[in-house]
């Protein structure tokens, strides 16, 4: 007779639990609940994420279907869509976003070490949005445009760990720049942004901060050239200078000198202008680290095609918020599983193992075992190289 646990259950061993309790309490998450605990949603939303459901009635049928293993896997009452869509009505988003965060905290820890293409000591951020387009009729609080609704996920993932760090949900009308208000800024830390973000006030904060970003310099902005530095020209770097703002109001907000680059970048045969605060690194690195903030665009696609953050069970803003936090969690989850296990596996193979295999009775290790299961490299292409 086999007793294994269920693989479902071997991984949300992972989680944290008395950080969970502590968001819950935090919120009155619980407050008059008699029987669908706050856990028990979670659980449910996560299996979701997992195995790819497509709506509440889905998950009520598929985990009644194995209702004889629910309890071992950690449900400690019967899943009701009608319940199921009340909590994520009613229960505070933030008891989600706050466990995201603490998962977050345990996944950066164990992906400190991991090796980066440059060899730099500071922390490296890339700073970007992606919008998830709603339906105007359903989504009324979500405003975009006239006629269509979305909310954005505004995001500052961790270079070198692929660890989204900060992530903030708004409708979509919300312009980009505006977050670098809500950012807690990390002196020594290297914020790579693009031209969206080219707000000369805001800016000006991360450099007084003591943190340096590198962004895109718009066509229309004059400048002032200081000084000019000599630059390896076969590299691909046309000009380093020292420039301040030549008009009167960005030179107000932004009064302190800037670093002006040029590069060209033969592969795609287009130039880029580059600014940034950071003197000490050379030219040809700052034109490699902004290359690198093109990590959170992978991390979007990433998370579009292989979370279930597109269609929602829910219309309400605190179902979306909700949705789209435990999302983020089982990513993070996935991504401390395989690190804690040493799995070999991309992200994007164990979800896929996981999905089928779920309700299986078998030790994860054995599940992920290279003798059943192969990644294929001629097909690598197809599939965006986070964690692989």
């Amino acid at each position: 007779m086999n007793t294994e646990r269920t693989l479902f259950s071997q991984v949300m061993e992972h989680l944290p639990l008395h950080e969970f309790h502590k968001s819950v309490e935090c919120y009155g998450g619980e407050y008059k609940v008699q029987h669908f605990s706050c856990l028990d949603q979670f659980l449910s939303m996560a299996f979701a994420q997992l195995t790819y459901r497509d709506s509440l009635r889905d998950i009520e049928a598929s985990l009644r279907a194995a209702r004889t293993k629910l309890y071992h896997m950690g449900f400690r009452s019967k899943v009701a869509r009608n319940t199921l869509a009340h909590a994520n009505e009613v229960r505070h988003w933030r008891i989600y976003a706050d466990f995201a965060q603490a998962l977050i905290r345990i996944a950066r820890d164990l992906y400190s070490g991991e090796a980066f293409c440059l060899e730099l000591d500071q922390t490296i951020y890339a700073l970007d949005s992606t919008t998830i387009d709603l339906c105007l009729s359903l989504f009324p609080w979500a405003k975009f445009r006239k006629h269509k609704a979305a909310v954005k996920l505004h995001t500052l993932l961790d270079v070198r760990t692929h660890i989204p760090t900060v992530i903030i949900i708004t409708h979509g009308k919300v312009h980009d720049v505006n977050i670098l208000d809500h950012l807690m800024v990390e002196p020594g830390a290297i914020y790579l942004v693009d031209r969206a973000y080219l707000d000369c006030e805001r800016l000006y904060r991360i450099h007084v901060e003591r943190a340096f970003f590198i962004t895109r310099a718009k066509s229309s902005t004059d400048f002032r050239r200081l000084y000019s530095h000599p630059v390896d020209k076969s590299t691909g770097l046309q000009c380093d200078q020292t420039v301040v703002f030549h008009n009167f109001y960005p030179r107000r907000n932004y009064p302190e000198k800037l670093r002006r680059i040029r590069y060209f970048d033969a592969t795609t045969n287009k130039q880029f202008v580059f600014l940034t605060n950071n003197f000490t690194l050379t030219a040809l690195i700052i034109a490699k680290l902004y290359q690198c903030r093109w990590q959170v665009e992978l991390f979007f696609k990433w998370i579009k095609q292989h979370l279930r953050i597109k269609a929602f069970f829910g219309t309400s803003e605190n179902a979306v918020k909700t949705q789209v936090w435990i999302a983020i969690s089982v990513y993070v989850l996935v991504a401390i599983v395989k690190k804690r296990l040493s799995l070999p596996h991309s992200l994007y193979t164990i979800l896929q193992i996981l999905s089928v295999n779920v309700f299986e009775k078998t030790p994860i290790l054995q599940a992920f075992s290279l003798d059943h299961y192969k990644e294929e490299e001629d097909l690598g292409y197809k599939q965006l190289d986070l964690f692989d």
